[in-house]
Parts: structure tokens; sequence; C-alpha cells
């Protein structure tokens, strides 16, 4: 693609140099670039890429995009914000792919990652060919593609999509991040359905506050970028978002909702429930255990029904998904009791597993969680007390540790902890402390393993080791 035919998508303040090279790439790494790239310019949280202008040239970047003019030979694209171009480019270089699919966009704090899979099972039953973006990566077509970040960056985003396209993809349930949204990587898609979870604390360090974390989430129901909504209503932001969508529909079990649930009955293996779908009556099965997972179920059957699905087929499709990795997943049973281990970083999504799991639990329950490292400190004490209120025992170790030092991350949950009095251990090592755990297991008791869910590494001083809570629980116990 010449780069005067992709600069007319870009907002463009002055060009200089020879503006109709061939651009056969779109880079936002210096040092990933190739031969033929155009290289994007803008100040991040650590680093300029204004600066690495000489290694992009040698690399072989055949233009670039900055924010202010550089002394180098490249052809230059000068704008306003670089970071917000990117989008804008990619989806064009691309084919524009969002429009040839039927995009979905999930957004919350919990929940995403199980909505959009119960979403795809029900429209994988009816037929339909549907692949996932998300935390857990990106599938479709028999493909599957690692994870990285929950929404991919705008280049790698719209590449996936413009494969999807071509492979015959025609639903996309995709989460989006409320990093996502802040950063626009979404740009220029609209959704056919976008779904919100809840919005709970998460994210602080980089947002701040709970307000500006919510203003975030907000950004998906706004500027037409949703062609329908599905908002939950038991949620604060999500009571007050339905003032101001209109023809949203609400789901929910506490509020006035369009869609709710009754009779719900709980056990370790799964949930069952009569849905009321805007007055449409149906039991529903799901192999998937505790009350948060009927709003998820809900939310995937307000969406599908509005994508045309009947009930009997969404039925079909939710009791179809018998796991979904890491999230409140049943792992084994050993010595009489049951190990799940599940994604649960968040004060929220913490109290809801461990309450789901105590209703339940016939003896004692347990509780082993850390918490990440260079990640919002001022979760760390409620998620302490949390665990501790509702697990009889709670074993504290590392998550992923990043940058900082295991044991100050665990003084800092510790002070939760002792708000309640309850009687705890801490274990650094997160393998030994997960053999300690097990071994402490008697029958009817539950162990639940938090925090990393179907993470398969632990990241520890920049280096991403393996490591894997379900195939560690395995080995243990020897299956």
């Amino acid at each position: 693609m010449k780069l005067n035919e992709l600069s007319k998508y870009l907002q463009v303040k002055e060009t200089t140099g020879d503006q109709s090279v061939e651009v056969s790439g779109l880079c936002t790494d210096s040092q990933k670039v190739v031969r033929g790239d155009l290289f994007f310019c803008y100040e991040g949280g650590k680093y300029d890429s204004h600066e690495y202008i000489a290694e992009v040239t040698a690399s072989g970047a055949v233009a670039v995009v900055c924010e202010k003019p550089l002394e180098c030979a490249l052809p230059q694209i000068i704008v306003k914000d670089g970071r917000g171009q990117v989008a804008r480019a990619a989806r064009a270089f691309y084919g524009f792919p969002d429009k040839k699919l039927k995009i979905v966009g999930v957004t919350g704090t919990n929940g995403k990652t199980t909505t959009t899979y119960m979403l795809a099972s029900i429209f994988n039953q009816c037929g339909k060919t549907a692949g996932t973006i998300g935390t857990l990566g990106i599938s479709y077509c028999g493909k599957f593609i690692a994870p990285e970040l929950t929404t991919p960056d705008p280049v790698y985003l719209f590449s996936v999509l413009a494969d999807m396209a071509k492979s015959g993809v025609e639903y996309v349930f995709a989460e989006v991040s409320a990093h996502a949204l802040y950063y626009d990587k979404i740009f220029g898609i609209t959704f056919e359905v976008g779904v919100f979870t809840n919005c709970t604390q998460d994210h602080l360090d980089f947002f701040g506050n709970m307000k500006d974390y919510a203003d975030c989430k907000k950004l998906m129901f706004k500027d037409g970028r949703c062609k329908r909504a599905v908002i939950n209503s038991d949620d604060a932001l999500g009571v007050e978002m339905l003032k101001t969508v209109g023809g949203a529909v609400s789901y929910g079990l506490k509020n006035p909702a369009d869609v709710f649930a009754v009779d719900v009955l709980e056990n370790l293996t799964g949930t069952s429930f009569v849905l009321n779908l805007e007055d449409d009556l149906y039991e529903i099965r799901l192999c998937l255990p505790a009350l948060h997972n009927v709003y998820n179920a809900m939310a995937a059957a307000a969406c599908a029904k509005m994508l045309g699905v009947s009930i009997a087929d969404i039925a079909k499709g939710l009791y179809a998904l018998k796991s979904v990795s890491g999230r409140l997943e049943h792992v084994a049973k050993y010595n009489g009791a049951d190990i799940f281990v599940d994604f649960a970083h968040t004060p929220d999504g913490l109290e809801k597993s461990l309450r789901s799991l105590k209703k339940l639990c016939a003896g004692k329950l347990y509780c082993l969680f850390g918490c990440g490292g260079n990640r919002d400190r001022s979760k760390r004490p409620l998620m302490g007390e949390t665990a501790a209120k509702y697990a009889d025992f709670c074993i504290i170790t590392s998550d992923n540790p990043r940058f900082e030092d295991p044991f100050d991350i665990i003084g800092e949950i510790e002070v939760g902890v002792r708000r309640t009095g309850k009687k705890y251990v801490a274990v650094t090592e997160r393998d030994i402390a997960t053999e300690y755990a097990i071994r402490l297991l008697e029958k009817g008791d539950v162990l639940l393993v938090a925090g990393k869910g179907g993470e398969h590494y632990q990241e520890i001083m920049g280096i991403k080791h393996s490591y894997d809570d379900n195939t560690v629980i395995r080995n243990i116990i020897g299956t």
C-alpha cells in the first residue's frame, strides 16, 4: 500500500519526503522493525520511540509517523497523537476487516472471558463459525494464538480480524479491556452488541481512582460504537448507564431487569435455573458452578437473542460449554476434597468465587492466592481481608511478582488478613504453597487456587517462567 494512500485515513498535520513509497507492514516496536515497515513514533509510559529513529532507519523502515519533525532521511507524516493513529492506519492497511465480520464486544472488570466463551459455544452449536479474542488468547477455525494482552494492540488486532474474515469466521466475540478503550485500540469498529458485565476495583495503578476507571468503561457505549447494548442492572455503573444508553437490554437478579433467572440451584459441578429472557422462559443447565456464572449466562443469552438465536439453541450452547480454562475450573479431587483454579485477582472476583464455594463446601474452605507485582497496591489488603472473611484458612503466596519483592507484596496482603483475626500461612514459592495446601485437604473440603487462572507462566524480574496451576496440582496429586 502506498504511503499517500494510507495517510488519507490519518489525522495529518504535515508531511515531508517522498509520500509515494510502498508500505509493506506497520510497526510500533523499534526492536521488531523489518524492511518495508511504516514506523509509528509516540511517547509511552517509559520510553519515547522518537529517540530510536536511527535504529528504525537501519532496520529498513520506509517511512515514519511522528509527533514532531525528525532528523532522518525517511519520509515523515507528522501528527498530533502518534499512538492515536495506529488503529486508524491498521484498520485501513488490512482492508477494514471489521466490516466483513459481526463483532460483539464484552467489557467489564470480571466475567469477560466466560461470557465470550459462552457466546462462542452458543453460535458454534447453531452452526455458525465463531472466533474469540481475549485473555486466554485468540481462537478461530481450529487456530489458537497464545495470549499477550486481553485486547491486542491495533496492528495485531486488525491483522487477526483480517485473517478471521479470510478464514470464513462470521462472528467474533472479543473482550474489550479498559486500557483498550483508553487508548482507542478498537477505533473504527462498530460492535453489533456491546456487553457490560460489571465495574469493581482493578487497574487503579493506571487509572488512579474508580471514577476515571468507570468513565473509561462508559466509552464502550458512546459515539455509536455499539449498535445495541446488554447491561448488568445489579451493578452500580450499570444502573447509571441504563439511564443514558438508549434501547439497552438489562439483566440481573436483584434489580428489575429484562432478563433474569429464578429457581437457581447450585452445586460443585454446575448450576441450573429458569431463564426469563424478555418473557421467554426456558430451563438452563450450566456445567459451570457459581452464581456469577448465572450472570455471565444471562448476559450471553441476552446478546444471542439480539442476534437472532432462539432460546432453545441458547440453552444447548450454554450446556455444551463444559469449562473455561482457569475460570472457577474444577481441576481435581484429592482425598475426598475438590480443587478449583480461578483467575480471581480482584477483591470482587475473589469474593464471588469464595462465597459460591462456601455455600457448597461440606468441610473446610481453603484459599491459596497472591497479588501481582507492579500493579494496583491498594487492592492487596482488600484481597487479604476478603479471602480471610470467607475462607476457613488462607495460604498467601506469589502471583506474578514482576519487579517487586514477593515478601513486600505478601506483607501488604497480610494487613487485610490480620483485620479478621483468622489464621493463615505465607509461603513465597507458589508450587511449595500449593503442595502445602493440598496436603491439608480432607473429605468434604474445597481448595481454591486463585489469581493466575489459565496463565501458563509466572513473571519474575521481567522473565516469564513456565508455570501452570493445573499442571502443578496434577503433578502433586499424581494424576
